[in-house]
């Protein structure tokens, strides 16, 4: 009867060592993720480069949720919308983003283009966690005057 009761509390302790993400926050690179590598290169250089990086890594955060729940985290598209609507986002992707990068989104507008899917994704950040809508929700309708 021990034996058993070692084996079970054994294997519940071992089942409950999984490490689960509700997100996908991008790979794992010692210790950090591909979001908090390319968030901290954009903060800390402020290079046209860092901005090309940092909507590439968004774009793939959108368009590959990931995690438990399969969602975009939170945050995410209201941090990516509000990159894509600031004029100097566009003319820096237009000028120095790779041409795979450029690839990843297929516009020859970029300008207006970055602004309308700015907008979009201010809206599916409202959408997915409507908390959001006190915070975003103002800055949306400014946007659209």
């Amino acid at each position: 009867m021990k034996k058993l009761l070692f084996i079970m509390a054994a294997g519940c302790l071992l089942c409950s060592c999984n490490t689960t993400q509700l997100y996908n926050w991008g790979g794992n690179y010692n210790g950090t993720t591909s979001y908090e590598q390319r968030l901290y290169a954009f903060y800390d250089r402020q290079s046209p480069e860092s901005v090309c990086a940092l909507v590439c890594q968004y774009a793939d955060m959108v368009a590959k949720p990931g995690g438990v729940r399969n969602v975009v985290p939170p945050g995410i598209y209201a941090e990516y919308g509000y990159l894509l609507i600031q004029p100097e986002t566009a003319e820096a992707f237009e000028k120095h983003a790779t041409d795979k990068q450029k690839r990843m989104f297929g516009y020859t507008n970029y300008s207006t283009s970055f602004y309308e899917l700015g907008l979009a994704m201010l809206q599916k950040e409202i959408e997915l966690y409507p908390e959001s809508k006190k915070f975003i929700g103002p800055l949306v309708e400014r946007l659209k005057r």
